[in-house]
């Protein structure tokens, strides 16, 4: 079992920035790629970065020159620093994890329960 807790959000006017936190605990054997997804009210929940075992990345379009990802293996911990925020970037941001427990042998998939970002004046 693997637990995923987010943290850092908050509201912030445009333009400002925002670190969100996700820590991941519980019988680990190997975490295979972390990432965000993000949904607004009414919306789908939506992709905004992955981050694989060997560092590569991949951002959403929307998102691409204003957020990026890191990861620390020793603390099992990603990151998401937002910049240059938007209104549209207002949602509940949710931190992934694709990760083997301890004794398996298939990644399964885990999620947060979600840290609200609003942007607003």
């Amino acid at each position: 079992q693997v637990q995923l807790v987010e943290s850092g959000g908050g509201l912030v006017q445009p333009g400002g920035s925002l670190r969100l936190s996700c820590t991941s605990s519980g019988s680990i054997f190997m975490i295979n790629a972390m990432g965000w997804y993000r949904q607004a009210p009414g919306k789908e929940r939506e992709l905004v970065v992955t981050i694989n075992s060997g560092g590569g990345t991949n951002y959403a379009d929307s998102v691409k020159g204003r957020f990026t990802i890191s990861r620390n293996d020793a603390k099992n911990a990603v990151y998401l620093q937002m910049n240059s925020l938007k209104p549209e970037d207002t949602a509940v941001y949710y931190c992934n994890a694709a990760a083997v427990s301890s004794g398996g042998y298939f990644s399964d998939n885990y999620w947060g329960q979600g840290t609200q970002v609003t942007v607003s004046s």
